[in-house]
């Protein structure tokens, strides 16, 4: 009996406590979309994800368990202001209250990641990434060009592994943005260019990696239908192994990193 009240105690254990507090979040917080910017993220040898998601106001603590994160299609670091789909609960051990990720993405990402996905099911429908649309490279090519930043670190790569394994090739480099809003029209443009020179038997289209923001102009509809157009064969060298551009299933052969 309750010594002030005189009411019979119902008395938790803090297991019991811990638990039904999670099975309330659990049923009053489904499936949930959250935003923020990573902090103290932990990478154990486990291959879950450990960090806090916080804004201005406030934080929270975040788990991504290993076969979630194996699905992430870029790397989160500090810093960075992500997008997340999440159930809320309470980590019982510690009555911690927290989010059990399921989805990561870059803010601002979701809705490229939806045209990017659009464009793809509507291109693929017309047949643009057939077989029977690749035209066959060249077993040696008499010259090669390049479309790429001449400033950036990829076109250093691809030069210097040419000196290694095909000195006596000839290279012209048609120079172009390759982020930006004005990426997209001068990649076409140099797509004109080097058909128009009917100089070179064979292109390569390239750019390190990046953020799907960043690798926007290799998933606009203009340079995917110039790249469909194309009379040269032409292979694509964009980002890392684990990016993938629509330019990558219309170019005749792609190549995981420019090297």
């Amino acid at each position: 009996m309750d010594s002030i009240t005189g009411a019979k105690r119902n008395v938790y254990t803090v297991s019991q406590l811990n638990q039904q507090a999670n099975a309330i979040l659990s049923s009053s917080f489904p499936l949930l979309w959250v935003e923020g910017e990573i902090s103290n993220l932990a990478r154990p040898s486990s291959g879950h994800l450990y960090f806090t998601l916080k804004d201005s106001g406030a934080q929270i603590r975040c788990a991504m368990f290993r076969q979630h994160c194996q699905r992430l299609y870029f790397r989160p670091v500090d810093g960075l202001q992500v997008l997340v789909r999440a159930r809320a609960g309470l980590y019982e051990i510690r009555g911690d209250f927290q989010l059990t990720v399921e989805h990561m993405e870059e803010a601002g990402s979701g809705i490229l990641q939806l045209r990017f996905e659009n464009l793809k099911r509507k291109l693929a429908d017309e047949g643009l990434f057939d077989q029977t649309h690749k035209r066959p490279l060249p077993e040696y090519p008499r010259k090669l060009g390049i479309i790429t930043s001449p400033t950036g670190a990829v076109v250093h790569d691809i030069l210097n592994v040419l000196k290694r394994r095909f000195p006596s090739l000839p290279v012209i480099i048609y120079p172009t943005r390759v982020q930006g809003e004005a990426a997209a029209a001068n990649i076409i443009e140099m797509f004109h260019r080097a058909h128009n020179d009917a100089q070179c038997d064979v292109l390569i289209l390239a750019r390190g990696g990046g953020s799907l923001e960043d690798l926007w102009p290799f998933n606009e509809e203009t340079v995917a239908r110039a790249l469909a157009n194309r009379t040269l064969p032409v292979i694509s060298g964009i980002g890392h192994e684990i990016d993938f551009t629509i330019c990558d299933f219309i170019a005749d052969l792609r190549a995981p990193t420019p090297s």
